[in-house]
């Protein structure tokens, strides 16, 4: 039996999504991964209306949904392929994440699905320019992922490519985060690897994906 220590990653949740409700999402892919990685699992700061009709009481804390950050000034929403004119909370998404980090760490990489992802690469970028919240994580794994849009937030991609082993991953049906979307993150890492899969919009733990994933966190094992 190998007695490495397991590799500790923090992974960001997509938009709308409760921290409980991103460990079940994950769970196949933690089961997967068992013995040689542990994910801790992290929902964004700011509460995202369910508009699921009248109000049926209130949520636990870990099944509110939540978002990283809105892409408009007076409504709670997010759209990842326009040009937002806003960024609204995302300076307290950042201070959740270096939070979490100084607190619930230190972690070898990150990763990251959907908005979760794109503020995954912000912060490996972020990283990579000397923000000292952020030390650069020895991998990102971004799945569905997509370079983040909004003012000054390609200033820090605009250094060269991110020397930072990196596995993007993405279906070829996904219809919220197109595959050129993730193609284009891709494009941000020097090395990147990239594993497409042949569904939509979710994080794939079937046993390709599984041994994609195994081979590439192999590298980092102690």
């Amino acid at each position: 039996m190998s007695s490495r220590r397991p590799l500790r990653v923090l992974c960001l949740a997509g938009f709308r999504q409760s921290e409980r409700g991103f460990r079940e999402k994950t769970g196949a892919l933690r089961k997967a991964l068992r013995g040689r990685a542990e994910l801790v699992c992290l929902s964004g700061p700011h509460p995202v209306p369910d508009g699921a009709g009248p109000d049926s009481g209130p949520r636990p804390p870990e099944e509110q949904p939540k978002g990283w950050w809105f892409s408009e000034q007076e409504a709670d929403v997010f759209s990842a392929l326009e040009d937002p004119a806003v960024c609204r909370g995302l300076q307290e998404a950042l201070g959740a994440v270096a939070q979490a980090l100084n607190k619930l760490g230190p972690f070898d990489g990150l990763l990251g699905f959907s908005q979760g992802a794109a503020l995954a690469a912000l912060v490996c970028a972020l990283g990579h320019v000397g923000d000292p919240r952020f030390p650069l994580p020895r991998f990102a794994i971004l799945v569905s992922g997509f370079c983040p849009r909004g003012f000054g937030l390609k200033e820090p991609f605009q250094r060269g490519p991110l020397s930072l082993p990196s596995l993007h991953v993405f279906g070829d049906t996904d219809r919220v985060i197109p595959s050129q979307e993730s193609m284009q993150l891709a494009s941000r890492f020097s090395g990147a690897i990239t594993l497409m899969h042949s569904g939509g919009h979710f994080i794939p733990a079937a046993a390709p994906q599984r041994q994609a994933y195994l081979s590439f966190l192999d590298q980092f094992a102690e």
